[in-house]
């Protein structure tokens, strides 16, 4: 084929991709560019999570003297990046209609709670690793569960992304959370409810969906899909207040590879030890075994 015929074919082409931009498609919407930029948002958490683990990223020796410096350095690009990003979140959503304008300095205020929260943050994540550690007998160390366990960074995004959920913070948790997904093969939605001692060996293909709740201590294995029943959108539901689809795990359960366990009335209660490949859509008691075979009541090891 002629160089001319392949630039006019190459024309045509580029005129039928600009007028299916007129079809009445999702996808339209050309003012995405006053969109979050993904890069900037793991940018600002790329600064953030060091002040969680400031010893294990730190290019230089620490101490008491420059530990305030530091962390300086870390928090206060966090803090410009973050909250142009919320801000640029904000506003796109105001302008589509979805969302009432905020106060003023709503989005640095946000940056704010969610830098004095970091001390409650660290306390949890310190408990998270204490479980790996206790619940993994190949583990030879805390420091190498922080520098190679996939959990560790998926639970890490989720405790920062799950913070700005709360503040009902648009689309950038949800980067957060898809940036973790996709560097651990673990999703967590940012708004799951998840206590404290929380450990996900190996982590590959675990979901764990928006409305879950999971107590203290709960130990879940690779392959677990705590999910939803097929449902539709309600029209009429708030947003950032979705009934429960996702399931309850109550304190101190262990949940076997390849697992599933849906449904918002579904509870899992308290000590209860779930089987590997075990298929699950109602609620067990406390201290239950449920195996491929079915439930035995018995206390878990």
């Amino acid at each position: 084929m002629p160089q001319a015929q392949r630039t006019r074919d190459l024309e045509y082409t580029i005129d039928d991709i600009v007028k299916s931009y007129e079809a009445p498609y999702e996808i339209n919407n050309l003012e995405s560019a006053a969109l979050p930029n993904r890069r900037s948002v793991v940018e600002a958490f790329d600064h953030i999570r060091p002040t969680l683990f400031m010893g294990f990223y730190s290019r230089h020796a620490l101490n008491r003297e420059n530990l305030r410096y530091s962390i300086s350095a870390q928090l206060y690009p966090a803090y410009e990046i973050l909250t142009d990003q919320i801000r640029r979140a904000l506003t796109y959503e105001e302008r589509m209609g979805r969302r009432e304008p905020c106060p003023e300095n709503w989005c640095e205020e946000v940056v704010l709670r969610l830098f004095r929260s970091l001390p409650s943050i660290r306390h949890e994540l310190d408990q998270d690793m204490a479980a790996a550690f206790h619940g993994d007998p190949a583990a030879k160390s805390i420091e190498e569960i922080i520098f190679s366990y996939p959990g560790v960074q998926a639970i890490t995004a989720y405790r920062i992304s799950h913070a700005l959920h709360l503040e009902r913070v648009p689309i950038i948790p949800r980067i957060l959370s898809e940036h973790a997904h996709s560097r651990t093969g673990i999703d967590i939605h940012p708004g799951a409810e998840i206590q404290g001692g929380f450990f996900i060996d190996h982590g590959t293909g675990v979901v764990i969906g928006e409305t879950c709740v999971i107590g203290r201590g709960v130990k879940i294995y690779q392959g677990v899909t705590l999910g939803a029943l097929s449902v539709r959108r309600s029209p009429d539901e708030d947003p950032w207040k979705p009934k429960q689809r996702h399931p309850t795990i109550e304190d101190q359960v262990t949940i076997y590879a390849g697992a599933t366990i849906l449904g918002g009335e579904t509870v899992i209660g308290a000590g209860s030890v779930i089987g590997g490949n075990v298929w699950l859509t109602r609620s067990v008691p406390p201290n239950s075994k449920i195996l491929g075979g079915g439930p035995k009541n018995s206390p878990g090891p």
